[in-house]
């Protein structure tokens, strides 16, 4: 079985409100132990362990590892992209930038097993479309903002902008995000003086 072919679909949705904790419990100490540890050294039998529950009770769950590993990332993006759109609606567009850089820092930095599962999303096909569905969503706020404060600028190029500004601080963070903090915080100073400048050529 290849990797293309791995069954990552949750074995059962949640519904009721017993079903809902008891996955929420499994992806907690899933994050808590991929965090600890990293993704390649975690075991279902780890995991089961952990939630406190058989290991053919997990699997009734989920069916292996990486689709534990893709809900967490879900959850990931779906907070990520409430706090951005939140914050991107009541801030000045400069002042915007730094405080979304800042908020993709402390995800990195805080959120658990968020630098350890996203480091390694090229080598899973299904965190690799999730990525690309964040960045587009990130990319469309964006776009409507950067439209609403300044209208002159042409539509492709306010697109291509609106693509590349989430998709290079993204991959700044990532870095930063495995270096001392001294020197993670210095590069996401950096990287906001960078954001600036660019915003400031783009809507000049």
């Amino acid at each position: 079985m290849t990797e293309e072919t791995v069954d990552i679909t949750p074995r059962r949705q949640p519904v009721q409100a017993r079903s809902r904790e008891r996955v929420n419990s499994i992806l907690s100490h899933a994050a808590a132990i991929f965090h600890e540890v990293g993704v390649d050294a975690t075991s279902m039998s780890a995991i089961a362990r952990q939630s406190g529950m058989s290991l053919a009770s997990l699997y009734r769950y989920f069916p292996n590892k990486a689709a534990i590993v893709k809900a967490i990332a879900e959850g990931h993006v779906e907070r990520m992209e409430t706090a951005l759109r939140e914050r991107l609606q009541t801030l000045e567009l400069v002042d915007a930038v730094d405080v979304l850089i800042d908020l993709f820092y402390e995800f990195y930095r805080t959120e658990p097993a968020y630098s350890v599962i996203w480091s390694g999303v090229e080598s899973m096909p299904e965190l690799r479309d999730l990525d690309i569905r964040e960045l587009y969503s990130h990319a469309r706020d964006l776009d409507n903002r950067l439209r609403d404060v300044c209208p002159r600028i042409p539509e492709d190029r306010r697109w291509t902008a609106s693509l590349m500004l989430p998709r290079s601080a993204g991959t700044v963070l990532r870095l930063a995000a495995t270096l001392p903090d001294d020197q993670a915080r210095s590069m996401v100073s950096e990287l906001k003086c960078m954001a600036r400048a660019y915003l400031a050529e783009l809507i000049r």
